[in-house]
């Protein structure tokens, strides 16, 4: 319940206070008072859109402060706790606008954003506006009023599960089919350049080891020649290298004791004689391996042109066909992969889909149920409200083979008949602007009847209707404040006279200033109040008229 509610430099406010209670309060006063902008002022703390236009003229920043009592039970204190900003029973809210355009909100002293103030908002205060019927039309707004109170919480829920599970699932799948797939046939020829890469594809190491083999090869017979006759240098049992290398040794050894140098020498022979056994068994193997066969030679031949030809065709040179074949079978098997992703997510999305279809059949039935009942709940108010023969009905279909959507597969259309013997007909082309004023109210009175939220305001719903209407209109809003609280702002007297308590808004001028504030009226000032709402100058008449009204709407009660 809202208990106070504080506004500096907002608008055309300087500085203003209410103080608000239980039931049903009417704030009234003079065309331009500015008894709107207290709506206004509310909503902005509620987490609504600001702009540099909402601070008071002159000044750098305006302030707002609306203070709650919260019940044991409020799903605000449940909100408050979860977020670690309760403080008893009190929730206090306040924003502070700057002439920047710049916006802070804090709940319970913690800043916030107005997201979160949004979402305490909703469990706190249920503003109804002058455009409330124009609101009624849209079908968000239809499936808000649907799907409020405790009646399918459950089953929207899991709706809005299936549903993202569902569209999660699709995402991954679009995603999946945007990404370029192989033209038609080149997955058979990526499986055929494959083919012809493997028996020829060889490794860097490989193919020089290869071509070092046919450069050998095709000197031929003066690759040996000179080979044969280096070997011989070395081999000759009286001449060679490695012999007269050994007879050094042994000489220059004994006497390698007597000096350094002798000794560095003696051991240098001796590396000199194993390097020469070593090169002449080098040599001996590369003889030994030498195919001078014109066959051999044919072979490599035939080889080396085949690796040049592919690596042409691939723009690459020889030794990089064995990287080439790599990335061919790495598209290969992502092309195969692709596929099986694919269906996989296919059957993924199926299930999923399925799940969502039981889900929004489920969430149909209940809603169907809450309509039967809002429909008749509105029916009724609208005889009350000076629509006798009214009909009103929340139509639902369902069409479970339409887009999957978080709200369902549900479709609404209001449909009312404001005269009796005709057929209801849709909403927005069957009802007047009057008639539309009254249906509004009288549905979102019986959308709140299950779970009314602690505070409901009313900017001025009653614009347009008079009379009995508006006797009506006010016994409605009094009935709705019964378990809790409504403020109504309000021109007619009708209305009015059947509030618990009256809160005027005056305006004054004077040093250039233009002032507002807000006053509780008392039993006499409340007379002379409705009776300046009833039009014309006060008088005994007027006032005696004015005190009938308040009698009946008394004795009503």
């Amino acid at each position: 319940m809202l208990t106070l509610l504080h506004i500096r430099d907002f608008a055309i406010i300087e500085n203003l206070e209410l103080e608000t209670g239980a039931g049903f309060t009417a704030i009234t006063g003079e065309t331009g008072a500015g008894k709107s902008m207290l709506v206004d002022a509310l909503g902005l703390l509620l987490g609504g859109r600001a702009d540099s236009g909402s601070v008071r003229s002159g000044c750098d920043k305006a302030e707002l402060i609306a203070e709650f009592e919260l019940g044991d039970d409020s799903a605000a204190l449940d909100w408050l706790r979860q977020h670690d900003m309760e403080d008893g029973s009190v929730c206090l809210l306040r924003r502070v606008l700057t002439s920047a355009g710049r916006s802070r909100a804090w709940i319970n002293g913690s800043s916030v954003t107005l997201s979160q103030m949004q979402e305490l908002g909703e469990l706190l205060v249920e503003i109804h506006g002058q455009n409330e019927h124009i609101r009624l039309t849209r079908g968000d707004e239809q499936f808000r009023l649907l799907d409020a109170g405790d009646s399918h919480p459950e089953q929207r829920a899991a709706v809005e599960q299936a549903f993202e599970d569902w569209r999660e699932a699709d995402g991954q799948l679009q995603a999946l089919d945007a990404e370029d797939p192989l033209p038609a046939g080149e997955l058979e020829l990526l499986n055929h350049q494959i083919e012809e890469l493997e028996p020829w594809a060889l490794s860097a190491e490989k193919y020089a080891a290869l071509e070092s083999e046919h450069r050998l090869l095709a000197r031929g017979g003066d690759v040996v020649e000179s080979l044969q006759a280096a070997l011989d240098v070395l081999e000759d049992d009286e001449s060679g290298i490695g012999h007269r290398l050994n007879e050094l040794v042994e000489r220059v050894s004994g006497n390698a004791g007597a000096d350094a140098d002798v000794a560095n020498a003696e051991k240098a022979l001796r590396e000199a004689a194993i390097n020469c056994e070593e090169a002449r068994s080098s040599l001996q193997g590369a003889l030994s391996r030498i195919d001078l066969s014109p066959e051999k030679l044919a072979d490599l031949d035939a080889r080396m042109a085949r690796l040049h030809a592919l690596a042409r065709r691939h723009r690459v040179g020889p030794e990089q066909l064995c990287e080439v074949l790599e990335r061919l079978r790495t598209r290969c098997e992502e092309a195969g992969s692709r596929e099986e992703r694919r269906r996989a997510l296919e059957q993924t999305c199926a299930r999923l889909l399925e799940a969502y279809r039981k889900a929004a059949g489920k969430l149909h039935k209940a809603r169907a149920r809450r309509a039967a009942t809002l429909s008749q709940a509105v029916t009724e108010l609208m005889q009350v409200l000076g629509m006798e023969g009214g009909v009103f009905e929340m139509h639902l279909d369902h069409d479970p083979e339409g887009p999957p959507s978080r709200r369902g597969d549900d479709r609404i259309e209001l449909r009312v008949s404001a005269n009796p013997g005709l057929p209801p007909g849709p909403l927005k082309k069957i009802a007047s602007g009057g008639e539309l004023s009254r249906i509004s109210l009288a549905v979102k009175v019986a959308a709140s009847a299950d779970r009314p939220p602690p505070t409901q305001v009313f900017d001025e719903v009653d614009a347009g209707i008079g009379g009995e209407t508006a006797n009506a209109v006010g016994h409605l809003l009094r009935s709705a404040a019964r378990d809790g609280q409504a403020l109504c702002v309000t021109h007619l007297a009708q209305v009015a006279v059947c509030a618990d308590r009256q809160v005027r808004v005056l305006k004054s001028t004077g040093d250039e200033a233009t002032r507002v504030r807000t006053h509780v009226l008392d039993e006499d000032e409340r007379v002379d109040e409705i009776a300046r709402m009833l039009g014309g100058n006060l008088s005994e008449q007027s006032r005696a008229h004015a005190q009938e009204l308040l009698h009946g709407a008394l004795t009503r009660h």
